[in-house]
């Protein structure tokens, strides 16, 4: 079996999405022009497009992932493409060397990013040629459910609706949830009254038994995050999440020694060498390696070999979550225990799908389709494009 094509190709259609109420802070929230930004809106019916990648054989099989960004999809059509075609889809690790190796800039950020994607689909590709889900061709599966968290990226911070949408998760069954500050430096000693007060009013809604964790989206800095440690230590965080960018490996060090909250980080780091330098500077508690992002499935594998010698949990990231599904489902509960999934954006990212994958009951039922079960749903699709 060999590799004939490998596409990008984008559809459209028109759908619904859950309307986002309220940003996070983030690392531009440093200028004052940008943490007044407002939340950028959408409407809740409208078009939708997402973009895809599909990597054909000569014998049938093919492999498909995404939605992936556009900055993804140009790189693997113009940089990647060219290094797969003829070349044997089951030979993952030589396939991913050599697109890790064909340019000196592959090793973090969108290049990483569309080897990641590429990946993904290989192992798509496989599953289907072997008629078999992806976490058994990865030694799978631990267990027959995947608890998730909810992650509530995108919801009012307003005190009634958080105490609202708080206890809703619960009684879905989700016995984690994680919130986002909205307020960093530059918001003063009010907006970190604002960020302790969001932690209190999320504890005594969900009560002392439910996990509770907070995402600073590498907005903050050492001392802020530290002086904000102190103030919510008493409402138990599972933990405080990416304080800083994972590159300052020194500052999320100090924060973790400062604090006896758990630090997560890594939703932004690549590969096993970027964790591997966290790891070694004991700066971090969780690991959020994403697949889509960090090398792919075949990556994400060896992080957690990695993290599971230093004794250290691996939560990934959910940007979508079909591949993150299937590692997580082939490693013990004790290295991964949990997988994210995002209440408001899944709907959206999940709409030109045949099946919605989501949690009943705070767990996800492992799917039992070949590949990773991302299969286009042409009747929500209006236009299809091959993107050169």
């Amino acid at each position: 079996m060999r590799i004939t094509a490998v596409r990008c190709f984008e559809v459209t259609g028109r759908g619904r999405q859950e309307p986002v109420e309220e940003r996070q802070v983030g690392m531009l929230d440093s200028y004052p022009e940008f943490a007044a930004r407002p939340v950028a809106a959408r409407s809740a019916e409208g078009p939708l497009t997402a973009r895809y990648v599909r990597v054909e054989t000569d014998e049938g099989p093919h492999g498909l992932f995404g939605p992936i960004f556009e900055e993804t999809a140009l790189l693997i059509r113009r940089k990647l493409a060219p290094y797969l075609l003829g070349r044997d889809p089951l030979a993952g690790e030589f396939l991913w060397d050599l697109l890790y190796r064909q340019d000196r800039h592959a090793r973090k950020g969108y290049e990483m990013l569309a080897i990641s994607a590429v990946d993904c689909a290989l192992w798509d590709l496989r599953g289907k040629a072997l008629g078999l889900p992806v976490y058994r061709l990865l030694g799978g599966p631990t267990r027959e459910r995947v608890a998730c968290y909810a992650s509530m990226l995108g919801y009012s911070l307003d005190p009634g609706l958080v105490r609202e949408r708080a206890r809703w998760a619960v009684a879905q069954g989700f016995g984690a949830q994680k919130w986002f500050f909205r307020h960093g430096p530059s918001d003063g000693p009010a907006g970190m009254a604002r960020n302790v007060a969001l932690v209190r009013t999320v504890r005594e809604a969900v009560g002392p038994d439910i996990e509770i964790m907070f995402d600073c989206w590498m907005g903050w800095d050492a001392t802020y995050a530290i002086r904000m440690l102190e103030r919510i230590a008493e409402y138990r965080p599972r933990w405080l999440e990416e304080p800083v960018p994972p590159d300052r490996i020194g500052d999320l060090a100090a924060i973790r020694r400062a604090s006896r909250v758990p630090v997560a980080t890594g939703e932004h780091e690549y590969t096993r060498w970027g964790f591997l330098q966290l790891l070694q500077a004991e700066a971090v508690d969780v690991i959020q390696a994403d697949p889509d992002w960090c090398g792919g499935i075949s990556e994400l594998v060896k992080i957690c070999a990695l993290a599971s010698a230093y004794g250290r949990p691996v939560v990934p990231h959910g940007h979508s979550i079909h591949a993150a599904l299937n590692v997580i489902a082939a490693q013990p509960p004790s290295v991964c225990p949990l997988a994210e999934f995002l209440i408001l954006n899944q709907p959206g990212k999940q709409h030109f799908h045949q099946t919605y994958l989501a949690p009943e009951g705070g767990a996800i039922a492992l799917p039992t389709t070949p590949g990773l079960g991302v299969a286009i749903d042409d009747a929500k699709v209006e236009r299809r494009v091959e993107l050169d």
